[in-house]
């Protein structure tokens, strides 16, 4: 699609929910469809680094959400992460077993997990595997404020759904 093209398309960008007397909703005007297809590229984008890794792409973002803190139980993670625990157990588990994360009892709370990374956990975050698809993106500058805006798309949907406005 040429510049050109694409502002024309901009032009025609209707709200998500169709409005009445108006023409019928496109799927591509759809802002939640533009972020389901993007997610969806972002995915597919991101296995063939993964996949080299052997990792999944919920692991890999354990990891660089441990990176960012160490030593968090499984219940700070899973609130970071958007995952309830048993989701997150067995993606720790399978870290665990390839020596990428540890897990063990808090010792002032032996109901809490607590994780942490491993040398070899912290050398893979480090290495910043997904680095090359920040150019893949095309955003340029505009990389951060982009994810800034869907960031705080994502948060103000969820206190629209808490009841928090």
């Amino acid at each position: 699609m040429t510049p050109s093209q694409t502002a024309k398309n901009q032009d025609a960008i209707t709200p998500d929910s169709p409005q009445p007397g108006k023409e019928k909703p496109k799927l591509a005007n759809f802002l939640c469809f533009a972020i389901y297809s993007a997610n969806l590229a972002f995915g597919r984008a991101y296995k063939p680094i993964l996949d080299e890794l052997g990792l999944t792409y919920t692991q890999y973002i354990a990891l660089v959400a441990l990176s960012e803190k160490d030593d968090q139980t499984v219940g700070e993670l899973g609130e970071k992460l958007f995952l309830e625990s048993n989701t997150l157990t067995p993606i720790l588990k399978k870290l665990e077993q390839i020596g990428l994360i540890s897990r063990r009892r808090d010792p002032e709370d032996e109901r809490q997990v607590r994780v942490s990374l491993t040398p070899a956990g912290r050398s893979l975050v480090d290495a910043e595997p997904g680095a090359s698809l920040t150019d893949a993106t095309g955003l340029g500058d505009d990389f951060h404020s982009v994810q800034q805006s869907v960031a705080r798309l994502r948060d103000n949907l969820l206190r629209a759904i808490q009841g928090e406005r």
